[in-house]
């Protein structure tokens, strides 16, 4: 039966329309968060350019009257400097002088000449009749005794029968100690905010310090003594003493404006500059109004756009779906044609190379069957070699140990009791490498090592690992020379610890006469780490396989020398950290083996640190809480401890312990199993013991299973693998108790 490949026909339903849906709301949103966004910042714009434009106005009409009355001072002074008006100039070269500074100042209505007693000499005035030698006692004028206190004074404005606003201007002449004082009319102010044009309804107009109108456009509003510091912009900038726009403005008829000031410093005058708002702001009402109209137009078109593009992008997707469903009912020789040109036509492509490639698939399936069943063959068998060579050597020490127990239940002389007692404990030795060996390969298989970095300092480290093992060196009549580097590392201490007894071990074990060196040097950012011997080696074909576990090189897999775990354990350990290793060798030369480790900065307690990490004494009179289910692992850890001279509290379980500690106090450590009996979490006991008493506790454990060691290593406390060798576990109750 022929598939039918005609295109369904597309309506605009189900995946068009959310598409259409998703693609009109998100285009329409963006445009209309744009429009927003253009309004704003063109309100925000049009806002500034108008408050500049009216600071610089302001700024200019304030320069202008400051000049005007600045240019008034500069006359006074030239007139008060004078020869022609000094002290014993006669009264008619005196009037002389001061007319001639009336005709030059036409907004001078009056000027007074006043003697150094306070006399008036002569006073001049457009409005009234001229005194000479009046004599009049003006010595308590504030513009004679100001002037003369402080050398200048500026009176406030007044009026002159309600009509124009005036201020007094007095200088102290510099000879004699006269003063010259003059009438200032304000009118010219009036003439220049009056002539002041900013658009249709800019205004310009002058307050003194408390508010009151100085000059006004409108004379009316001038000469009714209004008082502008109700008006919020005028308070708002007198009070602020350094404000110069005020977006919150009122005009005196009510209507919001736009409004800036400049100060008048040498007057104490504000002159203010206002706009209404709808004038200042109708740019931005037109950017708005063009906004909006553009964003319906693009909503439109993208509404459009988007059902356009919905239709296009839906058609091949379903050309694709009815395909699915052909290769789905086993259709694989048909092929689907697209050239839209996109990612679309490259799913398509893509559909057509599945297709091709099922075909394949089903054409070699037995063929990949036989391959994938060989390949689990293989794997089956290097497990049961892995299994086989572990029995082998399990089984070795095993059937020794047997035989020595045999022995000695029918030996009867000490010393050849004790020579089976010593053949049972390098047995029982030999079991406890080989279990803590493949425990260590399966942890690190399983990921169950967690890396705990810190800085250290490297050189007492190497220092004791060397001195333990002296006596083995010693022993094969071998020299153990170590050359440390006064260095500090990052690394994991215990990790790297382990893979340099690893290292030192097969050193020891596969040198017959000479030496072995466990030195450093430093490589760059790092540093190498060397244990070389002068034993057996390697040859070059056996390099790449000493890695490997059960792999020993030139001991054809006897035994005499070790089980083949400390290499594998040292590579699994090195990649763990991240620590590249190498090795050199040449066989009947030796061998080198290193291992780089990033260097470190000392922190800045160095020294208390490496103080701190002297050995300390036994652990002689030291109180040990053994915490385990089993009778035999109680009395045998109690016999251990009795030996090193410490109290051993025995419990089977946390209710027995915390009787114990209820009873005889806080103990010095705790060593307690990871699983107690009747279900019971040593791990959180272990934890409450800590948490309560704060002693070290160590977690003792033949547990196995991943789960149970990431968690008892992710609580931070110490944890010891049974079977545990009795040094180990002195070692580091030592160091605990240290």
């Amino acid at each position: 039966m022929q598939a039918d490949h005609s295109e369904p026909p597309v309506r605009l339903g189900g995946l068009a329309r959310k598409y259409a849906l998703l693609w009109s709301a998100l285009v329409s949103a963006l445009l209309a968060l744009s429009g927003f966004a253009a309004a704003y910042f063109a309100y925000i714009d049009t806002l500034a350019a108008v408050q500049a434009l009216q600071r610089e106005k302001a700024a200019g009409m304030a320069a202008k009257i400051g000049d005007f009355v600045g240019d008034i001072e500069r006359q006074l002074q030239w007139v008060a400097s004078s020869p022609a008006v000094a002290s014993d100039s006669s009264p008619v070269e005196l009037r002389i002088e001061l007319l001639r500074l009336l005709r030059r100042l036409p907004a001078l209505s009056e000027v007074r000449w006043i003697d150094a007693a306070g006399h008036e000499r002569i006073a001049l005035s457009r409005f009234a009749l001229d005194t000479v030698d009046s004599g009049r006692d003006l010595s308590a004028d504030p513009r004679y005794a100001v002037a003369r206190r402080s050398g200048e004074y500026v009176s406030p404005v007044y009026f002159h029968r309600d009509t124009e606003p005036y201020v007094s201007l007095a200088l102290m002449a510099r000879r004699g100690g006269q003063v010259l004082a003059a009438e200032i009319n304000l009118k010219f102010v009036w003439e220049l905010v009056s002539q002041f044009r900013y658009g249709e309804t800019g205004v310009a107009f002058v307050v003194n310090a408390q508010g009151q109108l100085l000059s006004h456009p409108d004379l009316s509003v001038v000469l009714r003594k209004t008082d502008m510091s109700r008006l919020p912009q005028v308070r708002t900038i007198l009070a602020s003493n350094g404000a110069t726009t005020v977006n919150d403005a009122r005009n005196l008829a009510g209507a919001a404006v736009l409004a800036a000031a400049a100060p008048i410093d040498r007057l104490g005058w504000m002159v203010f500059i206002e706009q209404q708002r709808d004038e200042a702001l109708a740019p931005v009402r037109r950017t708005i109004i063009q906004s909006v109209l553009l964003v319906a137009l693009g909503i439109v078109l993208s509404i459009v756009a988007s059902v356009l593009l919905a239709r296009r992008l839906v058609r091949p997707i379903r050309t694709l779906q009815a395909r699915a469903a052909e290769i789905g009912a086993g259709e694989l020789a048909g092929r689907i044609e697209i050239s839209s040109g996109d990612e679309l036509q490259a799913l398509a492509q893509q559909f057509n190379q599945m297709a091709a490639s099922l075909q394949e698939i089903y054409a070699t399936l037995e063929a990949r069957i036989a391959e994938r069943t060989q390949e689990l063959a293989h794997a089956n068998e290097a497990k049961s070699r892995f299994l086989a060579a572990a029995s082998h050597d399990l089984r070795q020490p095993m059937h020794a140990l047997g035989l020595f127990v045999g022995q000695m239940r029918h030996s009867v002389s000490d010393e050849a009791r004790r020579a089976l007692i010593g053949n049972i404990e390098q047995s029982v030795a030999a079991l406890e490498s080989l279990l803590e060996s493949l425990l260590d390969i399966s942890r690190l298989d399983a990921g169950a090592v967690q890396v705990r970095r810190e800085v250290f300092s490297l050189e007492p480290r190497l220092a004791r690992l060397a001195a333990g093992f002296v006596p083995a060196a010693q022993e094969k009549g071998l020299e153990l020379r170590i050359r440390p580097a006064r260095v500090w590392v990052d690394s994991d201490p215990v990790l790297l610890e382990r893979i340099l007894i690893n290292l030192l071990a097969n050193a020891i074990r596969y040198t017959e006469r000479g030496r072995v060196l466990l030195g450093c040097r430093r490589r760059g950012t790092r540093v190498e780490i060397i244990v070389a011997d002068t034993g057996i080696g390697i040859g070059v074909e056996e390099l790449p396989l000493v890695f490997r576990e059960f792999y020993q090189a030139g001991n054809g897999g006897s035994g005499e020398n070790g089980l083949g775990l400390g290499l594998a354990i040292v590579e699994r350990l090195a990649r763990l950290l991240d620590h590249p290793i190498r090795v050199q060798s040449e066989r009947g030369r030796g061998s080198c083996f290193s291992v780089q480790v990033p260097t470190a900065q000392p922190p800045p307690n160095a020294e208390r640190i490496l103080a701190a990490a002297e050995p300390d004494a036994s652990l002689a009179g030291r109180c040990i809480l053994v915490i385990d289910d089993d009778d035999a692992v109680r009395e045998a850890m109690r016999g251990l401890l009795l030996q090193w001279g410490c109290a051993a509290w025995l419990a089977r379980d946390g209710e027995q312990a915390r009787g114990f500690l209820k009873e005889q106090g806080k103990p010095d450590l705790a060593l307690c199993d990871l699983r107690l009996g009747s279900g019971e979490s040593g791990l959180a006991l272990a934890t409450s013991i800590t948490a309560s008493l704060s002693v070290p506790v160590v977690l003792l454990t033949g547990e196995t299973a991943p789960e149970a060691l990431q968690a008892a290593q992710a609580s931070g406390l110490p944890l010891l693998h049974k079977p545990i060798r009795p040094a180990r576990l002195r070692a580091l109750l030592e160091s605990l108790l240290r």
